[in-house]
C-alpha cells in the first residue's frame, strides 16, 4: 500500500512536469501580444473564470496586485447580476476556461466590450474563436487518476500566469522595495521598511543618564528601564557612553565600593550606536554577527549625531 501511494504521487507530479514542458513548448507570439496589450494598458486586468479556473484566476488577481499590476476577479454568474459594471472601457478581461465552451462563460462573452485575452486547451471552443488573443494551453491529459478532475489544465493556468506576471515585474522594473510597500506584515517587507526609529524606545521609555548622575540614580533607571542597560550623555545629548549590567557587576565582583565610584569610571566610553534611519534588520544582523553578540544599542540621529534613543534585540525579534 504505501509504495503504491508514492508511485500516485509521483506518477501525479510527472504528468503535470510532462504538461508544463508542453505548454514551454508551445509558448509563440501570441503570449508576447499578450503581455504587451497589458503592459501598455491604462487600466486594470478583470481575471474571469468558473469553477477551478476561477480559483487560479483569484491567484492570478493576488499575484499581479502584489506585483504592482492592477486586477480585479469577476466571477461570470454574478457579472449576469450587476458586476459587470467593475469593468471600464481601459480595461483587460482575461478568461480562464479549459475547455472554453462553460455556460457560464459563454453567456457573458456578448456583453464584454474590451480586450479579451482567453486561457484555454480547446483551439476550437467558442471562447477562442471570441477571444482578441488566445494563450493555447495543450492539454493532453488530466494527472487526476480518472483523468476528470481538472490537475494538469489548473497547474499549467497557474503556470502561465506567474510567468506573465514575473514578466511583468522585469518590464516595469518593479523591485524589492516596491513588492515591501505591499507587503508591510511579510517578512520581506518588515526586512526592508522597518526601521530602527520605528521600535526603539525613546521619549519616556528611553533608557540613559546624565553624565554627572549619581550612582544611585544608575541604579534606578538600570532597574525602571529594564533594558539591562543606559546611555550616558551630557545635557547636549552627546552620547558619552554606556554602561551595562555587565558592567556594574564587574564592579561588585572586583569588591569595590561602587558608590565611591563616578559614572564615567564605570562606562563603555566607545560606545557602540546604530542611527535611527537604519533599517531594524540590519541593526539585528549587526548585533547578531558581532565576534562578540551584543543585545543593546544606543541610537543616535544620522544629521545631527545626537543620542536620541535605545534599541533591544527584543525589540526587533517582537
Amino acid at each position: 500500500m504505501k509504495q503504491k501511494i508514492l508511485e500516485t504521487i509521483r506518477k501525479v507530479i510527472s504528468i503535470e512536469i510532462e504538461t508544463l514542458l508542453d505548454i514551454k513548448n508551445n509558448i509563440d507570439e501570441s503570449f508576447y501580444y499578450a503581455i504587451d496589450l497589458i503592459y501598455k494598458s491604462k487600466g486594470k486586468i478583470v481575471l474571469i473564470g468558473v469553477g477551478k479556473s476561477g480559483l487560479i484566476a483569484k491567484k492570478m488577481v493576488a499575484t499581479f496586485i502584489s506585483t504592482g499590476t492592477k486586477a480585479v476577479f469577476l466571477h461570470p454568474v454574478e457579472a449576469m447580476h450587476g458586476d459587470l459594471g467593475i469593468i471600464d472601457e481601459n480595461d483587460i478581461a482575461i478568461i480562464l476556461s479549459k475547455s472554453g465552451n462553460s455556460p457560464e462563460i459563454i453567456s457573458i462573452l456578448p456583453f464584454i466590450k474590451i480586450p479579451i485575452i482567453a486561457m484555454t486547451s480547446n483551439k476550437n471552443s467558442i471562447l477562442a474563436k471570441k477571444s482578441d488573443i488566445l494563450l493555447y494551453l495543450p492539454i493532453k491529459r488530466e494527472a487526476c487518476p480518472i483523468g476528470l478532475a481538472p490537475t494538469s489544465s489548473t497547474t499549467a493556468m497557474l503556470a502561465i500566469g506567474d510567468a506573465m506576471a514575473a514578466t511583468l515585474i522585469k518590464m516595469k522594473n518593479f523591485t524589492k522595495d516596491n513588492f515591501a510597500k505591499f507587503h508591510p506584515g511579510g517578512e520581506l517587507g518588515k526586512k526592508l521598511l522597518l526601521k530602527v526609529d520605528d521600535i526603539m524606545r525613546k521619549d519616556e521609555k528611553n533608557s540613559y543618564i546624565y553624565i554627572d548622575s549619581s550612582i544611585e540614580n544608575l541604579f534606578l533607571t538600570i532597574n525602571q528601564k529594564m533594558m539591562g542597560a543606559v546611555a550616558v550623555i551630557n545635557k547636549n545629548n552627546d552620547l558619552l557612553g554606556i554602561i551595562t549590567d555587565y558592567d556594574i557587576r564587574k564592579i561588585f565582583r572586583d569588591k569595590k565600593d561602587i558608590y565611591k565610584i563616578k559614572v564615567e569610571e564605570i562606562m563603555n566610553k566607545n560606545p557602540i550606536f546604530v542611527y535611527r534611519d537604519d533599517l531594524a534588520y540590519s541593526a539585528l544582523e549587526f548585533m547578531e554577527k558581532r565576534i562578540k553578540p551584543i543585545s543593546v544599542l544606543a541610537v543616535l540621529d544620522r544629521e545631527t549625531k545626537k543620542f536620541v534613543g535605545m534599541l533591544h534585540i527584543h525589540d526587533i525579534i517582537g
